[in-house]
């Protein structure tokens, strides 16, 4: 059986595919645009871009799609975090973190986006606390156990 941890990690990265996917498809001309730079990527050819006028539209469609898609798979791997972390504090952190980053990775791979460094120290702070907290939560964990033994 998968932990907790695993399925909220899963959980963070569904999001962040989730808002790539709102991006994509209600955000300014992204895919017109990758798609007619991949058009003169592959046939070098500028009049093979005009496919994208019409192109666009179902690639739109197909990212509203993946948004309702991943939403819902995302509670539901959220879910089985929450039923399998031994609190909801540790589920839910997990997840933002993950969010977080996967958010990063997908921004930077997609769109070329950059972060400052003030982003970067937060979600470090962020990962630290995390650590934290999955060590505090063993450490209760088998404090208790010991205590019930006795």
């Amino acid at each position: 059986m998968l932990s907790g941890s695993f399925y909220a990690l899963i959980a963070g990265f569904l999001s962040a595919v989730a808002s790539l996917s709102a991006k994509l498809s209600l955000g300014a001309d992204y895919l017109r645009d990758m798609c007619e730079a991949a058009m003169v990527s592959w046939t070098d050819t500028r009049g093979e871009a005009e496919r994208c006028e019409w192109l666009h539209v179902p690639l739109r469609l197909l990212c509203g799609v993946l948004l309702f898609v991943c939403n819902a798979v995302m509670w539901t791997f959220f879910s089985k975090a929450l039923r399998h972390c031994s609190s909801s504090a540790r589920a839910t952190v997990t997840t933002t973190a993950s969010n977080f980053v996967s958010s990063a990775v997908l921004g930077r791979l997609i769109f070329g986006e950059t972060h400052a460094s003030l982003w970067w120290l937060g979600i470090c702070l962020t990962l630290c606390g995390l650590l934290v907290l999955h060590g505090a939560t063993t450490q209760c964990i088998t404090q208790e156990e010991d205590k019930k033994e006795a």
